[in-house]
């Protein structure tokens, strides 16, 4: 039997309308430079992004008294308000029935390798408030009759902590902060562009000041990029991953992050090698990822030739037609693409079978009208002939109807109202699909509170690498919410952002704007155009899931010559409205160069197969197979246990990649905190201010 959901709750779930922004408050005053009037906006504490963990930040920096603006690209367009999956994850700490606590979440958070421990226990820690307090703002968080949060099993999470309020769930996350931070009037400027981190003092005296920014509606006869000032003692980067950094990606249009924007300022990057790849629409539709109830229906999946000609791929992968169907179930769970899931008939042999379709030209489709196609020379496709653990979960969830389009409107209706209001119906017609990059997991390095290596500079959500090699279903979006407060409490806890900032900027304004004008050169031959032409086609052939020693070596030269050319002749600038969006893909191409110089030295190394890519080698120890035998140019690399205990940081010196390798930090389990003991440290603040990073707050 399948519940009927009456259609104005599906609408509330799916149009998800975000509130108005306030008019905004003018500059406070303007910064001549040269023959230039740049206006300067004041204040403690800037966030860049208007996303979920820019959002928490904010709020939380005000209802502790720091003066805080945020300044958006666009507000309410970037990954948090615009993307997600068929019931997009809220990965928290479970309840003890199932044997949880935040010692094994901080287990599992961090199981992949290459995340630092202390990381991995304050998220697990964090993640009760971080939900109880997003349920008090309104987040519709479902709940059984006696108030517990209803629960489900997500990728990388063998417990079940993952929640959700459906497919729209970050942009509800999003609408009910959105909505705190303009009742607590909190100024959001829109349609400004963070291009320069603005950085005082020398060596160990360097400290951000504020971000320069573009603003067209601030544009002059004297100022014609639209530069602008904001200025601050706290600077909070939470300006989301680098989306564009693929031409195959789920991001939505115009994410640039700031991986680029952070090495300009020499601020370390950490664990950059590590992404995320999965099933999902191509982004020149409606970019959306096909995980959780889309594949658990079990849909056919079927190739078509550039001649009309239907092929059902998949057969040539698996043994029987229940193998087949039951990794296509699993890749509800284990959606992202992971190298050792290709051995043994696994999941991940799925996301193989579907890049090698996209490489030889064929279109890939999911059809919910049709059940899989047998395997040949098998029985045909039955619901009583699957493995047991799902068949157990289609069982324990009423999933019993004949057709995947009905059991996808018995286990999430609003997987297909969601398509329907892109005009793409589901019910009607096959979905055109691909492996995309989805998620970084690497980003700036922080500590414990948030505090990037430049003081005064901190990096939240998807811009802060704390993941580590992979990450659970939805524990970004946690890890977002807790970082965004800690940042918060030890802004607050610093002595200058609770007024505006006031000291001499004039230099550090003066650099950036000629670096600027450096790079932007109307007679230049390289055009932005062209730039991103090169980087996503370098990134996604050479650095997605499937990677050679070579290939990386090869895109790292290229990268690197890339970079030395716009150094030389700049990219050109046609309008100076197109100004911002030219900045982008010169840091988008630095961003790309970073990505490679730390795996090309992973690579190089030693460094084997884990999280997103598959590094195939002859000498390789790991080798798919199919019933038609084995796939020998997929030959892989094993992962290293000692890589699993140090993470690669990356920085930029003199035009150069600079290269570390460090170790996780570590968390005792075995140390327990003492209310009589710890409390002082809580009441004169010198929990602050640990030191347990090396990472410097001024």
């Amino acid at each position: 039997m399948t519940v009927d959901v009456p259609q104005n709750i599906l609408d509330a779930l799916t149009d998800v309308r975000m509130p108005r922004l306030k008019p905004e408050a003018p500059a406070t005053d303007t910064l001549g430079i040269g023959d230039m009037h740049i206006p300067v906006f004041r204040s403690g504490g800037v966030v860049v992004g208007s996303g979920a963990a820019g959002l928490r930040a904010a709020v939380e920096m005000k209802r502790r008294g720091v003066d805080v603006a945020i300044i958006s690209q666009s507000a309410w367009g970037g990954t948090s308000a615009c993307s997600g999956s068929d019931k997009q994850t809220l990965h928290t700490a479970n309840t003890a029935d199932r044997g949880d606590n935040y010692h094994s979440m901080a287990r599992a958070i961090r199981a992949g390798g290459a995340m630092d421990e202390d990381t991995a226990y304050i998220e697990a820690v964090g993640s009760s408030r971080a939900m109880a307090s997003l349920q008090y703002l309104g987040l519709p968080l479902p709940q059984d009759p006696t108030g517990g949060t209803l629960r489900y099993q997500t990728d990388h999470d063998e417990v079940g902590r993952a929640t959700s309020c459906g497919p729209r769930t970050s942009r509800l996350m999003v609408k009910v902060l959105s909505q705190e931070a303009i009742g607590l009037g909190i100024p959001l400027y829109n349609h400004t562009t963070a291009v320069r981190i603005l950085v005082d003092g020398n060596g160990e005296d360097r400290r951000a000041r504020g971000v320069l920014t573009i603003r067209p509606k601030e544009a002059t006869d004297t100022n014609p990029l639209g530069l602008a000032v904001f200025q601050c003692d706290a600077l909070v980067l939470a300006a989301g991953g680098p989306g564009e950094l693929y031409r195959d990606s789920v991001f939505p249009n115009g994410c640039f992050g700031s991986l680029g924007l952070a090495l300009e300022a020499g601020i370390e990057l950490v664990n950059i090698t590590e992404s995320q790849f999965g099933i999902g629409t191509r982004r020149e539709g409606f970019p959306w990822n096909l995980s959780g109830s889309y594949v658990q229906t079990l849909p056919y999946i079927h190739s078509v030739d550039p001649d009309g000609q239907e092929h059902n791929f998949l057969a040539e992968y698996y043994r029987t037609t229940q193998e087949l169907a039951s990794n296509v179930f699993r890749k509800g769970y284990q959606w992202p693409f992971h190298a050792t899931r290709m051995l043994e008939f696994g999941s991940s042999l799925v996301d193989l079978a579907i890049h090698r379709e996209t490489e030889s030209g064929r279109k890939v489709f999911m059809d919910f009208n049709r059940n899989p196609e047998p395997v040949p020379g098998d029985l045909p496709f039955s619901l009583d002939r699957l493995d047991d653990d799902v068949r157990r979960y289609l069982c324990n969830s009423g999933v019993v109807q004949e057709m995947p389009i009905d059991r996808l409107r018995h286990m999430n209706p609003l997987a297909i109202e969601l398509y329907r209001r892109y005009k793409v119906d589901i019910a009607a017609q096959p979905l055109e699909f691909a492996v995309n990059n989805q998620h970084m997991n690497g980003g700036i390095s922080v500590d414990t509170w948030g505090r990037s290596t430049l003081p005064g500079c901190y990096a939240i959500g998807e811009a802060a690498g704390t993941h580590g090699a992979t990450r659970p279903g939805g524990s970004a979006l946690n890890a977002g919410q807790v970082f965004g407060t800690r940042v918060a409490e030890h802004v607050a806890a610093g002595p200058n952002a609770r007024t505006p900032a006031s000291a001499d900027i004039a230099g550090p304004t003066q650099s950036a704007v000629r670096q600027i004008h450096a790079l932007l050169r109307p007679d230049s031959p390289l055009t932005p155009a062209g730039v991103r032409a090169s980087v996503q086609a370098r990134m996604s052939d050479k650095a997605g899931i499937i990677c050679t020693p070579s290939d990386v070596e090869q895109a790292l030269t290229e990268a690197r010559a890339l970079n030395a050319e716009i150094r030389n002749v700049g990219l050109s600038l046609v309008r100076p409205s197109e100004a911002g969006r030219v900045l982008q893909w010169q840091q988008m191409a630095l961003a790309s160069e970073a990505v490679l110089q730390a795996l090309d030295h992973f690579v190089r190394h030693g460094g084997g197969s884990r999280g997103a890519r598959a590094i195939c080698d002859p000498a390789g120890d790991c080798l798919p197979e199919t019933p038609g035998g084995t796939l020998e140019q997929f030959r892989f690399r094993k992962e290293r246990e000692c890589d699993k205990a140090e993470q690669i940081r990356v920085r930029l010196e003199d035009g150069d990649m600079k290269i570390s390798v460090i170790p996780n930090r570590s968390f005792d389990e075995a140390s327990k905190p003492v209310f009589e003991r710890d409390w002082p440290d809580w009441l004169t603040g010198r929990i602050f201010d640990t030191g347990t990073s090396g990472h410097k707050w001024q």
